[in-house]
C-alpha cells in the first residue's frame, strides 16, 4: 500500500539543494511512498486577521496537508535554525484554532546543505515544534545531509553509500506512517 506524502521544502529557491534532495528522495521511495511537494512560497505571512477568510493559497496548503497520509519536512539551515518560509507554513496549517492541519499525521525531518554539519540544529529546533504540532516525528535514522557535488547526478542518487543510507530511511520511514496510521486498540 503506497502512502501519500505531503512534502514541505523549506527552501523557496527554485534550484535549491533540499528541493534536488526531496525530488530524489522521491523517486527512491516510490511505489512505497508517493511524495507530493506542497508548495508554500504562495503563503501570505501568517496573519490572524486573514483567518475568518483564509486566502485560497492557505486553503490550497491545508487541503493538501489534510489530504496526506504523512508529512515530510525538508529543511535548509538558516542562522541554526530553520527557515522562516516552514516556520510561515506550520503556522497556517495549526491555524485557525481547532483546525490543526498537522495533528495526528505521522511526520519525518530530513534536510541538506552545503555546510558540514548538515542541518542538525535546524531539524533538532524543528522536532519541539512538530511534536507541539501534533505531528508524530520518526526519530532514526536522522539525515542530515552534507551535499556534495556528485552525489545526485541528473536526479539520481550516484553515491552508493548514500544510496544505501536513504533506502533505508525510506524503508523505515514508510513503516513508520503505516504503524502510525493504524487505528489504536482499544481494550
Amino acid at each position: 500500500m503506497t502512502t501519500k506524502v505531503a512534502v514541505i521544502v523549506g527552501s523557496l529557491r527554485k534550484d535549491s539543494v533540499n528541493r534536488q534532495f526531496a525530488e530524489t528522495l522521491g523517486r527512491l521511495a516510490r511505489p512505497k511512498l508517493e511524495f507530493e511537494i506542497v508548495e508554500i512560497g504562495d503563503l501570505p505571512l501568517y496573519n490572524q486577521d486573514l483567518e475568518s477568510e483564509l486566502p485560497a493559497s492557505v486553503a490550497r496548503f491545508k487541503s493538501q496537508i489534510e489530504g496526506a497520509d504523512a508529512v515530510l519536512f525538508v529543511t535548509p539551515e538558516f542562522n541554526r535554525t530553520f527557515s522562516a518560509a516552514i516556520k510561515n507554513a506550520v503556522e497556517w496549517g495549526s491555524r485557525p484554532w481547532g483546525k490543526n492541519s498537522w495533528a495526528g499525521k505521522p511526520g519525518a525531518i530530513v534536510g541538506a546543505t552545503l555546510g558540514v554539519i548538515g542541518t542538525a540544529v535546524a531539524q533538532s529546533h524543528l522536532r519541539s515544534v512538530a511534536s507541539v504540532l501534533g505531528v508524530g516525528v520518526l526519530a532514526q535514522p536522522e539525515i542530515y545531509l552534507n551535499f556534495r557535488e556528485g552525489q545526485i547526478v541528473d536526479g539520481e542518487i550516484a553515491d552508493e553509500g548514500l544510496r544505501t543510507l536513504l533506502t533505508d530511511w525510506v524503508a523505515k520511514f514508510a513503516d513508520w506512517a503505516q504503524r502510525l496510521k493504524q487505528p489504536a486498540l482499544s481494550f
